[in-house]
């Protein structure tokens, strides 16, 4: 079992991304489409983890008073045959950041979209380039617990952490 926290988007922009990518399957029939129920935006990984209440206990502590960020997916890039959207927002990294990322390596915001066995064509990420979605608050950090399966990984939510909704312009007291 793996142990990350994750922010998982809203159910209006995986479905508005849906069908944005339903049209690039057809140029990469080959490659692996992580389905909208196993989209997330990785905030810290945490590796194997036999007990779990020690992580939540510390992301309870480390997530407390946390402002919700407003984020947008904007954008494709490629990583070890990743296809994935960036993430942007103004408090997104201080959050990844209070989660435990930037630790091991930098933090790179991103929603990995598709996995492929060779390089990622060059046109799936030219036809997300100018892929812009709507903005939303994600309101909770999600500790999430992967497992394997004969078919792959199988996502499961082991804890829910809200984050701090704010009026537009109030700043932490």
């Amino acid at each position: 079992m793996l142990l990350f926290s994750a922010i998982v988007p809203p159910a209006q922009l995986a479905e508005s991304l849906e069908l944005r990518l339903g049209a690039l399957r057809p140029q990469a029939p080959d490659a692996r489409w992580t389905p909208p129920d196993r989209w997330h935006i990785t905030l810290g990984f945490y590796g194997e983890a036999e007990e779990t209440e020690t992580r939540v206990d510390w992301l309870r502590k480390a997530l407390a008073g946390q402002p919700a960020p407003v984020l947008r997916l904007e954008g494709a890039g490629t990583f070890s045959r990743v296809l994935y959207l960036g993430v942007y927002s103004e408090s997104l990294i201080a959050l990844a950041t209070a989660a435990g990322a930037g630790a091991e390596r930098p933090y790179l915001p991103h929603l990995a979209v598709a996995r492929t066995t060779g390089d990622v064509p060059a046109e799936l990420a030219q036809g997300l380039s100018r892929y812009v979605s709507e903005p939303w608050t994600a309101i909770e950090v999600v500790l999430m617990r992967s497992d394997p399966t004969p078919t792959g990984r199988r996502y499961s939510v082991v804890e829910r952490f809200p984050l701090e909704v704010r009026p537009a312009g109030q700043a932490s007291g």
